[in-house]
């Protein structure tokens, strides 16, 4: 931190930080809350597809952006009902290898040419973005979109910053996710540091990690995945999840961002390669087709405290939840994306919801991490827990991005 003085919205140290909300439906006209017709004009979820989540440098280590992701975006066209064609495609990637990922795999899927499409970057929120992106179009546009995001790390081309006068090239190893005068800390030592403000001990977290790992086991074993995973290359089954971990081992890691903290690389996420995508439709499309779906009743992205970026969950589910006039004690199923076990915790207790009702089938602790799909891939989580298990019911998903930011949609089944 430099001398000079924080603007007025800048960084904070409070055990709360402050944050400022930006309710995407609130940028709406028409938005009437109050009565069963409030979301008459809110766009479907008809389908919902994903990559097996693979290791960097693991299953997935050969293949690229459009590897990975055309053979969903092509699963999804294949399903699509009579009469349908895809109008767009939208897709987040994270610094990826440029020229439009979404356009490249929508052309590798066999989309027709005349269908455009475009990529996003929200870094870990780009598959939640593009959903986002979507939703707009729907709600202005009779349509199907085809969104998610896909990443693909282990063959992400490397860059390097330009030599200088006084200095030759170097790594690029990080983009900043906030200037000066915010202190803009690695991911990992802002969820230590929010962990440490909001009194998440390390036994939690490993109890909460612990949890993650073995749920994504069972499910995986289980074949609860299968039906929402579209095989690439051979691959059915998510490469994370192994047996083994108890709570014994998980207390001997050591700490991995501060000596002094309490996150570990056991408590979270690891780094992945994959791809998701869900089908949206309009309204009224929806209402002449009959099928089930996800109605997304709410739908928003917020800013919080740069310098604790794992804390945006928060706000962004607070104004999805004002959108959707629904209590987060009427959900169905919770949907947080795990990047680390205090940043979930923290905002759990942030929000008032019972940790326990996260991620009931395993989260990106157990299962990975692929930032720019890892938005999208909970939606599918979503689409699986709710439609094709006939459960039905609302569900939510968040999730928090660097450089202070969150999103969160809230889902209804129809």
């Amino acid at each position: 931190m430099t001398g000079a003085e924080p603007p007025a919205n800048g960084p904070t140290t409070s055990a709360t930080p402050r944050f400022a909300l930006r309710s995407a439906a609130l940028e709406q006209p028409g938005h009437n809350g109050g009565s069963a017709d409030r979301h008459g004009n809110a766009p479907v979820i008809i389908g919902a597809l994903r990559t097996a989540i693979g290791n960097r440098g693991g299953c997935f280590r050969d293949l690229d952006t459009t590897q990975l992701a055309a053979p969903v975006l092509s699963a999804l066209d294949d399903r699509l009902p009579e009469g349908l064609d895809v109008s767009q495609v939208i897709l987040g990637n994270v610094r990826g290898p440029g020229g439009n990922p979404a356009r490249l795999a929508a052309l590798a899927a066999g989309i027709n040419t005349r269908v455009p499409a475009v990529t996003v970057d929200q870094q870990c929120g780009s598959g939640m973005a593009a959903l986002e992106c979507a939703w707009h179009r729907c709600r202005s546009v009779r349509g199907v979109v085809l969104a998610g995001g896909v990443q693909a790390v282990s063959t992400q081309p490397l860059t390097l910053w330009p030599p200088t006068g006084k200095e030759p090239a170097r790594p690029f190893e990080r983009a900043p996710f906030a200037p000066a005068p915010w202190q803009d800390p690695d991911m990992g030592i802002a969820a230590d540091l929010l962990a440490e403000e909001h009194g998440i001990t390390r036994e939690r977290q490993d109890r909460y990690a612990l949890r993650s790992h073995m749920l994504a086991v069972t499910t995986r074993d289980a074949g609860g995945y299968d039906e929402e995973i579209v095989t690439v290359a051979g691959q059915l089954r998510d490469e994370r999840p192994r047996p083994g971990f108890t709570a014994a081992r998980l207390a001997h890691f050591r700490p991995q961002f501060r000596p002094e903290g309490t996150v570990t690389a056991a408590s979270s996420c690891g780094i992945s390669d994959g791809a998701a995508a869900v089908t949206m439709v309009d309204a009224e499309t929806h209402r002449a087709l009959g099928v089930p779906g996800l109605r997304i009743v709410g739908c928003a992205s917020a800013g919080c405290d740069p310098d604790r970026p794992g804390w945006g969950i928060v706000p962004a589910v607070e104004a999805a939840r004002d959108q959707a006039h629904v209590g987060l004690d009427q959900m169905a199923a919770i949907e947080f994306n795990e990047a680390f076990a205090a940043q979930v915790l923290a905002c759990a207790d942030g929000l008032g919801i019972d940790e326990t009702r996260i991620c009931p089938q395993g989260g990106a602790i157990g299962l990975g991490h692929p930032w720019a799909a890892s938005g999208a891939i909970l939606l599918v989580r979503l689409f699986s827990e709710l439609v094709r298990s006939g459960h039905g019911g609302y569900g939510l998903a968040a999730i928090a991005i660097g450089g202070g930011q969150g999103a969160a949609m809230i889902v209804q089944s129809c």
